[in-house]
């Protein structure tokens, strides 16, 4: 049976290189941030804890242990490496949720003292660790299995229970307090699904730890489930970071896409009242291949303002004011029924422009504000002419003769 679960675990292993290349997307995304506001403890111990991540992975895939091994000389040197390696990343782990549930205004000084107290134990861990493995007598180089075919070997058996433990002890607090945070009302749709994935992922990693302290215990005890730990922990401990750097990447890659897209739609919504001032200025909004979305935006908007200035002295305030009134009395929403009504002004205002072009002489007309303010609800009403003309005709028509 453990053959044979050691032959299903280790068909599915996940490469290790996978998560690393994971981590080290969202650490790209991260660090322009984290170098621009260094200052900010939140930001720092993100940095850390993905540039930690990063580097357990690096130095765990087999292939890396035998090259350490090699430079050092000494057999086995890569244990202790990496196990302070996932010591400090327990760390950054705890102190990044000191750094989420205190944030920058408090630093008291109760959260100062979590701060050291989390510094002290984990380095603590760190300096016992390598002291155990000096003290331990490890000759033979194993890339895979060290757990367990040393879980019975003096010091370096308390070496392996140290460090599973702390990684035990922090993943289970960081876990739970997540989940705490993810039920806060107020949260950011993007944020909570990207707390939800770094939950996951969380809770995963203690699956890890479960496999190695259960093959563990098994060589204690004279039993054999050594795949457990071969096999089962890394592929957990994989699928674990890959969560957690989606954890961190949907919260920035969703609210940009979010943004990048909301400002796109708004561009593409301009285009009906984009085209209809173009036959006030007789040209069109500057064009950059290259541009941003952003700076086409802006470009639209300022054509599209410039050129209702033009036609400001031929707006009809009365003509908007009974649009508006023959709107509403269309079952129009009061919010629809201003647009429509500034969109029936503006055409008859470039109707008239049209007709009479020495009239540009003549003093300012109304109030334009409502037009340049809300040039998108006016460029979405013009996109619906059937809809104008009954409000036009509604509203120019005698009052007796008006529709019911």
């Amino acid at each position: 049976m453990a053959s044979d679960s050691s032959t299903l675990f280790g068909d599915v292993q996940v490469s290790f290189w996978i998560p690393t290349v994971a981590l080290t997307a969202a650490l790209a995304i991260k660090l322009p941030s984290i170098v621009r506001l260094w200052r900010d403890p939140l930001l720092r111990a993100v940095g850390g804890l993905l540039l930690f991540a990063c580097a357990v992975f690096v130095f765990a895939a087999p292939s890396t242990i035998a090259w350490t091994n090699r430079v050092t000389g000494v057999p086995n040197i890569s244990a202790p490496w990496v196990y302070s390696l996932i010591t400090a990343l327990c760390a950054s782990w705890l102190l990044l949720i000191i750094a989420w549930r205190n944030g920058l205004t408090n630093r008291s000084a109760a959260t100062r003292r979590a701060t050291r107290w989390v510094v002290s134990v984990y380095v603590g861990v760190v300096v016992a660790l390598w002291v155990l493995f000096a003290l331990a007598d490890a000759p033979v180089e194993r890339l895979r299995d060290l757990d367990t075919y040393y879980a019975t070997t003096p010091f370096m058996r308390e070496q392996i229970l140290l460090y599973l433990l702390a990684h035990t002890v922090a993943c289970a607090i960081t876990a739970r307090l997540i989940w705490n945070w993810i039920r806060t009302d107020g949260l950011d749709a993007w944020l909570r699904w990207g707390l939800r994935f770094l939950g996951v992922g969380y809770a995963t990693n203690l699956l890890f730890d479960a496999s190695k302290l259960t093959a563990v215990f098994a060589r204690w005890t004279g039993h054999d489930l050594d795949w457990l730990s071969t096999d089962l922990a890394p592929s957990a401990a994989c699928v674990s970071a890959s969560l957690v750097a989606v954890g961190f990447i949907i919260p920035h890659a969703g609210q940009y896409l979010h943004e990048h897209w909301r400002i796109r739609l708004r561009h593409r919504h301009l285009r009906t009242l984009s085209a209809l001032m173009r036959s006030v200025t007789g040209g069109r909004e500057p064009f950059t291949l290259r541009g941003t979305a952003e700076l086409r935006l802006i470009r639209r908007e300022t054509f599209i303002r410039d050129a209702l200035l033009q036609v400001s002295r031929h707006l009809d305030e009365n003509l908007r004011g009974r649009s508006y009134d023959a709107a509403l009395a269309l079952g129009a929403e009061p919010a629809r029924a201003e647009a429509l009504a500034a969109a029936v002004m503006l055409l008859d205002a470039i109707d008239t422009r049209q007709r009479s072009p020495e009239a540009d002489a003549s003093p300012s007309g109304p109030d334009t504000a409502y037009l340049l303010r809300e040039i998108q609800a006016v460029s979405q009403a013009l996109r619906q002419p059937d809809d104008i003309e009954a409000v036009r005709a509604r509203a120019t028509a005698p009052a007796e003769s008006a529709p019911a």
